[in-house]
């Protein structure tokens, strides 16, 4: 495999070829995909509960801070590309959205969720990704990590493009393109000792568990939501 950036990373690309998004296009996106693997009793989801998957402060880089406003101007535009669609619940007050990413794009749930994950977390290697996959999709090796991130490149356009290996680093990282470029590597310093990857694989558990605990508030937040329309029908 070649250190190189894929050949079909071509940043020149067309809005022609690939409709490109802007951050708070990809983060709703992803939100979407999201919280549709983890939180299903609440998807299709309301602006009330997307905004706070966008905000959210756990399992997202960069944490982003929009409105409901900005988040319902964002869904107008996504609905306009045919990525987004409102859904009108029978009994329900409020508008609810669900995403169209498996049919705009001809994805299988394990592709969504490598996807998702780089638009939620940005750069990341193969590995990062299998850890971070959680319910997204349950990965039984990195080599499927690597088939997923494979055809995501192989796409055309690619969604997803493999970048150079950073000195000292033996895994290559991966970027997702839907911005139309490649964003510049973080100044991250990755870990190479034994006692380093012990730290990281600690970091990685406590990040599940946090991404869990972000789960379980944000449902209970729908719920509580679901109580106060409930609650109005008697006032």
């Amino acid at each position: 495999m070649s250190d190189d950036v894929s050949s079909t990373a071509a940043p020149q690309q067309s809005s022609d070829d690939l409709s490109l998004l802007d951050a708070g296009e990809i983060r709703v996106l992803a939100v979407l995909a999201e919280k549709e693997a983890l939180t299903p009793d609440s998807y299709p989801m309301s602006l009330n509960a997307l905004t706070n998957g966008c905000n959210q402060l756990t399992s997202r880089d960069p944490v982003m801070s929009v409105s409901e406003t900005e988040v319902q101007a964002i869904l107008q535009r996504l609905m306009e590309g045919k990525f987004v669609t409102e859904v009108h619940q029978a009994g329900a007050r409020v508008s609810k959205y669900q995403h169209r990413l498996r049919v705009k794009w001809s994805l299988e749930q394990d592709k969504l969720a490598v996807l998702t994950i780089l638009m939620l977390r940005g750069i990341q290697t193969a590995g990062e990704i299998r850890t971070r996959s959680g319910r997204l999709h349950e990965f039984s090796s990195i080599a499927d990590v690597e088939a997923g991130l494979q055809f995501l490149m192989d796409k055309y356009p690619p969604l997803v493009a493999r970048l150079p290996r950073t000195p000292g680093t033996k895994e290559s990282r991966y970027a997702a393109l839907l911005s139309g470029e490649v964003f510049p590597e973080s100044n991250e310093v990755v870990a190479s000792s034994i006692g380093g990857s012990v730290h990281l694989n600690r970091q990685d558990r406590l990040t599940q568990l946090e991404d869990e605990v972000s789960s379980l508030r944000q449902q209970v937040a729908e719920l509580t939501e679901q109580f106060q329309q409930f609650k109005k029908q008697f006032e």
